[in-house]
């Protein structure tokens, strides 16, 4: 028990020595501004001593009670099996509450491993009325979403902000020492660099992650040695300012202004979302651990110690941080501020690009293409798309706005209606998820919702100088994603309300009175069960299929991950002679597209599972049944049914021992035209190619189970073509003037723009095959 505890510990210490590169940069670099913004109104004219010990009181009180209380102990504890985020509270709550307008959920989903957590098995009798109330009206569900979809937005405008705020702050700091320095010098250092780190976003931080922890100590530990500094050298009372009473004397003192005022305090906890945002790559006791030893102590030490030199030095408030700086240590705090700035904005860049996968993954958001390489880390991933626009916008507010409180009151107003949203979604998850009592989860909601309603209603007083930008984008990007779900919704109620019935199928026999050639044909669709259209219009217009044809569904399920073992599950679709399948391919909102390849093979192996298992007897099938599809999950026996043999570029097999391989069903005069077309194709060399084969000690009860099997791997050996639906939508003629603008104009104008469904499964362009459709929403 000693020797788990000692392993226990040393992992906590690795993870929070790690955390800090990642959760802490925009908290720790929050004391550049944050004094300068405070005081950037009609407060400047109240020079007195209470006055900023009032603030400094503010200050103190706001970053213990929204960082400390508020989301390192409370908010951590709201995690969906480790991961964190506003996305996290939602899933929790749909998985709980029934929430989830996701139109294809499916009774096995909720057998999954990671859908139910037994910490969260209680359940309170109190809160089932106002549960059954939202699950009885879509309206309630619908704007559960839009509160979720807001506040993503928020955090998106919030990815663009902390590089622009952060950066810009920073560099600021060379016209203390410079004062003849030109304003516009500043701003071409501070895109030269926000360009540097949007354009290297695509090569991803595995080389130079190492340097991102020790460079947010070193500045924490700086700035707490000069907040010591100050407080020692300017005012030692300043201790005194940690009473509460501060504030009451602060707001009799300053009455408007202060109030007004205090839209500039609110920016000493941006940055603590991140901490639950990105709770998945760490543990709750390695943040708690990390915050409580380093980062709470450091900013406490360094807004007393501005606070110290502000009270004896008030005229240098706009630039109190490189003010109280010692001479001697000026320049390489400056270096310094500006390395933590960058790892601060890489962060909350690559927070933006999980968040906006998120949403992507759920239906609300455009399709877009999302790398993620091997070797980078877990989670790490980057879209093209998002990052050029975010360049865009962080250059455009960067030079758009000419003073830096206009950036941090739209900095400020973003990030306080980002943690309203939160505080609002966590009262639901303390009642409907961990069945506390509701008058709790008001009395949660009330408290912090309270304190953050006066922050914001501070922050829109000051909507004319700045905090314009991020509520007229947050509103674009919203009405973005509410079009995209519901354009996306309505095609898959057509879909599904257009479908062939299974009898249909059934009375065409086992060649479905067309030619089998073959092949596998893989027919894309969004449907679980059923045949798409798209099926019988490809036969309506060439009456010919591949002997294998399998339905492949990929869907999200509300839950961070799905195990590998656990992603698959593969049914039959009609009797075995007609070598029709299903697969549904489960991932969870955070899960990464996999490479084509590796999809091809897990499919082959899953089916190859599923024919040995149904011949084996219905008792150890897990799942259920629709119809004449049974739904299994991959057993612990996965990969052992055929033996895979990777071929090396001149199409031998790389593996030792030569398999028996089963010849393709080609002609040659085929196959010649498929090698010469690959060796001119670029890319398609790359491909990784494999050849499968039975394994030679298998036994068979069933020889019809050996011959289904051949079969496949036959199939297999032909090629795999991908059968995508190309759709042209259209509005009814008889629907309303606001719908058809919606579909004719919106939804079609983000088709247009967005990237095609073959770039975004990774389907490459010599296997697909598009089919036509009109769709009339």
């Amino acid at each position: 028990m000693q020797v788990d505890r000692s392993y226990q510990c040393k992992d906590v210490l690795i993870l929070a020595y790690q955390s800090f590169g990642v959760l802490f940069g925009d908290l720790s670099i929050s004391p550049l501004y944050v004094f300068k913004s405070t005081f950037s109104g009609n407060l400047s004219n109240y020079q007195s001593e209470d006055v900023i010990f009032g603030a400094l009181s503010l200050i103190f009180w706001t970053l213990t009670l929204l960082s400390l209380f508020k989301h390192v102990i409370i908010l951590l504890n709201a995690d969906d099996n480790g991961e964190g985020g506003i996305f996290a509270l939602y899933s929790l709550l749909c998985r709980h509450a029934k929430f989830s307008l996701l139109p294809n959920h499916q009774t096995a989903d909720e057998e999954l491993s990671t859908y139910h957590n037994p910490c969260y098995s209680y359940r309170n009798p109190q809160s089932l009325t106002v549960k059954r109330f939202a699950e009885r009206h879509k309206k309630a569900k619908t704007a559960l979403l839009l509160l979720v979809l807001f506040g993503t937005c928020l955090l998106i405008c919030v990815g663009f902000l902390t590089p622009a705020i952060s950066i810009r702050s920073a560099i600021e700091g060379v016209k203390v020492r410079s004062s003849e320095l030109h304003y516009g010098v500043v701003l071409i250092i501070a895109c030269i660099l926000l360009v540097g780190l949007f354009v290297l976003q695509h090569r991803g931080t595995y080389r130079v992650a190492f340097m991102f922890a020790p460079i947010v100590i070193l500045w924490s530990l700086s700035i707490a040695a000069i907040g010591v500094y100050n407080i020692l050298k300017w005012n030692p009372r300043v201790y005194k300012a940690l009473s509460p009473y501060y504030i009451y004397t602060f707001f009799r003192d300053t009455r408007y202004d202060g109030w007004i005022s205090i839209g500039g305090v609110l920016l000493c906890v941006t940055g603590a979302e991140a901490m639950f945002a990105d709770l998945g790559q760490y543990t709750a006791a390695s943040i708690r651990l990390s915050f409580f030893c380093i980062i709470y102590p450091c900013l406490v030490l360094q807004y007393m110690g501005q606070a110290a030199f502000l009270s004896k030095n008030f005229a240098a408030v706009s630039t109190s941080f490189y003010a109280s700086i010692p001479d001697s240590l000026f320049w390489p705090v400056l270096v310094m501020a500006t390395l933590a700035a960058i790892v601060a904005s890489q962060s909350v860049i690559s927070a933006t690009f999980s968040i906006v996968k998120q949403c992507y993954a759920i239906g609300c958001f455009p399709r877009v293409k999302v790398v993620h390489k091997s070797k980078w880390f877990r989670g790490q991933i980057y879209i093209p798309e998002i990052n050029w626009v975010l360049l865009v916008l962080c250059l455009a507010v960067t030079v758009g706005f000419r003073e830096i409180n206009h950036l941090g009151n739209a900095y400020g107003l973003t990030y306080m209606s980002a943690m309203f949203v939160t505080t609002w979604l966590t009262a639901l998850i303390i009642n409907f998820v961990w069945g506390q009592s509701l008058v709790l989860a008001l009395l949660f909601a009330l408290f912090f919702g309270s304190i953050e309603i006066i922050f914001l209603s501070s922050s829109f007083i000051r909507i004319s100088k700045g905090g314009w930008v991020p509520l007229v984008l947050s509103v674009i990007f919203m009405l973005i994603m509410f079009v995209w779900h519901y354009g996306s919704r309505k095609k898959y109620l057509y879909d599904f309300h257009n479908k062939v019935p299974m009898k249909q199928i059934l009375t065409l026999g086992p060649s479905l009175g067309i030619v089998r050639v073959p092949g596998i044909g893989l027919i894309f669709t969004a449907l679980v069960s059923g045949v798409p259209a798209t099926f019988t219009r490809f036969l309506t217009n060439l009456p010919t299929f591949y002997q294998v044809a399998v339905f492949v569904c990929e869907k999200t399920v509300l839950v961070p991950y799905v195990p590998q073992k656990e992603r698959y599950l593969i049914g039959r679709i009609g009797p075995k002679s007609f070598r029709m399948y299903r697969c549904i391919v489960r991932n969870g909102y955070k899960d990464v597209q996999k490479n084509e390849d590796d999809f091809e093979n897990d499919l082959i192996m899953s089916i190859a599972e599923f024919i040995q298992l149904e011949a084996e007897g219905s008792g150890t099938l897990e799942g259920s049944v629709d119809g004449r599809m049974a739904v299994v999950r991959t057993s612990e026996k996965f990969g052992k049914r055929l033996e895979i043999s990777e071929l090396e570029r001149n199409g031998e097999a790389s593996s030792s021992m030569p398999p028996t391989i089963l010849n393709s069903s080609k002609s040659h005069i085929l196959q010649y035209l498929q090698s010469t077309y690959e060796m001119e194709s670029p890319g398609s060399t790359l491909r990784r190619r494999v050849r499968f084969k039975l394994q030679p000690d298998m036994n068979y009860r069933d020889p019809n189970v050996k011959d289904e099997l051949l079969e496949l791997v036959e199939a297999k050996q032909s090629g795999v073509a991908y059968v995508l639906g190309h759709s042209h939508i259209k509005a009814k003629m008889n629907a309303p003037c606001l719908k058809r603008f919606m579909i004719h104009v919106a939804y079609l104008f983000l088709r247009k723009n967005c990237r095609a469904p073959a770039v975004v499964l990774n389907i490459p362009q010599t296997c697909l095959i598009e089919v036509g459709m009109n769709y009339y929403l």
